[in-house]
């Protein structure tokens, strides 16, 4: 099960953080088609927002076919996103690198920046 974390200080709306985690724990194959959400009421008891806020993001998660809701059952997972699985030797790699980033000097906002600019040269805008 995934298990959200809110950052209140990153400028992303709340219910986009929950639709983002959601969506990368789908691409890392965390979560899995037939696999349960948690309930709004675990979400709003682990992470203290409004229960209207995590229904919000479920609502986006089923308009975007992901998730679908059973009524007196809970929110389940649809279908997966992407190919990279957690246990992935890249995903190895790609920690490595972050640690020799980290120990270098590089903050978290220094590393998203090169590895965004990265991106953006490897994948260009449509290569999805």
């Amino acid at each position: 099960m995934v298990e959200y974390r809110i950052d209140r200080r990153s400028g992303v709306a709340t219910y986009l953080q929950i639709v983002q985690q959601t969506q990368q724990a789908l691409r890392l194959g965390l979560l899995e088609p037939g696999d349960k959400l948690p309930t709004a009421r675990e979400v709003v008891e682990a992470t203290a927002i409004n229960p209207n806020t995590v229904l919000k993001a479920y609502r986006e998660l089923e308009r975007e076919g992901l998730v679908e809701a059973r009524r007196g059952l809970g929110t389940f997972v649809r279908r997966t996103l992407g190919a990279a699985p957690a246990d992935s030797p890249l995903r190895a790699e790609l920690a490595d690198w972050a640690r020799r980033a980290h120990t270098a000097g590089l903050d978290r906002e220094d590393v998203a920046a090169l590895f965004g600019a990265v991106l953006d040269e490897n994948f260009p805008k449509g290569d999805q």
